[in-house]
């Protein structure tokens, strides 16, 4: 996690140096991508989540995530999952992440109940590195089965690229940083794998907006606040910055309170 910081450090300032925003010194590939509303966590319950959802349709998107396993029963997930349907409607993709929750057994169990609410993806279903239980769940679900936040680099994926049952992956930028995240593109691009990737949009957005495989964005906007001027959201789509760099500051108060 070092590593990325210093290396996306090192992509800003080579942006800078050229007055490009990263984006275009990469190779310009678009510049809109949709962005799913996250955030609605399982600790709020089924209404809590709801309300969040609500919050983000409100607001345009076209996608929400909920939270299922850990803290509720089955009987209680699959209600959650039913009256979340029934609140935003048949127009909006539902992805469901398990956080590493479930056996592969009750991942299959519970992914083809599921699936009578439309579900778009179901993510992290069993533990990170229960590589075979990912391709278990994958082979019997007909749902898309999404995964890769946890892992480090590319050699951490190697097992989804060299079995590409998952068709979108979930690189973490902080894991391998900008660089990792875009040779993962590359890799995944070859086997006909999108990429979603975890959290920071307003960092992987410069990569999102260069490549061809790009699928979705996570917003949570837990973050927003640290920045002097955050990537544009709206009606569930982000527009990367024109700015030099990765097109982004710390605000003054920031840097102050977190001075060493």
């Amino acid at each position: 996690m070092a590593l990325s910081a210093i290396d996306i450090a090192l992509w800003d300032a080579l942006g800078k140096r050229a007055g490009l925003p990263l984006h275009r010194l990469w190779g310009h590939c678009r510049a809109r991508i949709p962005a799913y509303g996250s955030g609605c966590y399982r600790g709020s319950g089924g209404d809590g989540m709801i309300r969040k959802a609500r919050y983000y349709v409100e607001q345009g998107f076209k996608a929400i995530k909920m939270q299922v396993a850990h803290v509720h029963d089955l009987a209680t997930d699959l209600d959650n999952v039913r009256r979340m349907r029934e609140a935003v409607g048949p127009d909006i993709d539902i992805m469901i992440d398990v956080n590493q929750g479930w056996t592969a057994d009750t991942a299959i169990l519970m992914g083809r109940k599921f699936e009578q609410y439309d579900i778009y993806w179901l993510e992290e279903p069993v533990v990170a590195d229960d590589f075979t239980g990912y391709f278990r769940v994958a082979d019997k679900l007909d749902m898309r089965v999404v995964g890769g936040e946890t892992h480090f680099t590319r050699y951490d994926l190697r097992p989804f690229l060299e079995n590409p049952k998952l068709g979108i992956l979930q690189p973490d930028p902080m894991r391998g940083g900008l660089t990792e995240l875009r040779k993962i593109a590359t890799l995944a691009d070859t086997w006909g794998m999108t990429l979603a990737p975890h959290l920071f949009p307003e960092l992987v957005v410069q990569v999102m907006a260069s490549i061809p495989n790009g699928s979705w964005i996570e917003h949570m906007g837990f973050m927003d606040d640290l920045f002097v001027e955050m990537p544009v959201i709206a009606n569930g789509v982000i527009t990367a910055p024109e700015r030099p760099g990765h097109g982004l500051a710390f605000k003054t108060e920031v840097l102050r309170d977190h001075r060493v």
